[in-house]
């Protein structure tokens, strides 16, 4: 997998083009980011890509692909990131059509990802009867 995959979604596209032109996008885009471009790129690409965002150092990339690496955090849902988006400036989707921040729309993850999602909806489900 690689950039071109995740530029097949809007919101990747536009994060990938913001840090390409060297804007911080916050806190929360680059949690974002991280969060699904770990399962389309190597650490390596992915903390060279978090470098050109203004607000990162070595330091400070590593750690974040280490963090969402080690607690396997699962790509957001669309609520969750447009909830995030409300507290930071940069603007995380480019859009405000419902599906603008939708990774799950358009992004092939690996199978895990989806067999985590259904076995949280099975826990909840139980819980609730």
């Amino acid at each position: 997998m690689s950039v071109k995959d995740l530029r097949n979604n809007e919101m990747m596209s536009h994060l990938l083009d913001a840090l390409e032109q060297g804007k911080d996008i916050g806190h929360y885009g680059r949690l974002v980011f991280t969060m699904v471009g770990r399962h389309f790129l190597s650490d390596s690409e992915l903390q060279k890509l978090l470098l050109k965002d203004p607000a990162m150092d070595d330091i400070k990339a590593a750690a974040l692909i280490e963090q969402v690496g080690s607690r396997d955090y699962n790509p957001p849902r669309p609520q969750k990131i447009r909830e995030w988006q409300s507290q930071q400036e940069f603007p995380i989707c480019p859009t405000d059509d419902p599906d603008g921040c939708n990774v799950y729309r358009n992004l092939k993850f690996p199978d895990g990802i989806y067999d985590n999602i259904q076995e949280y909806h099975e826990q909840k489900a139980a819980a609730q009867s």
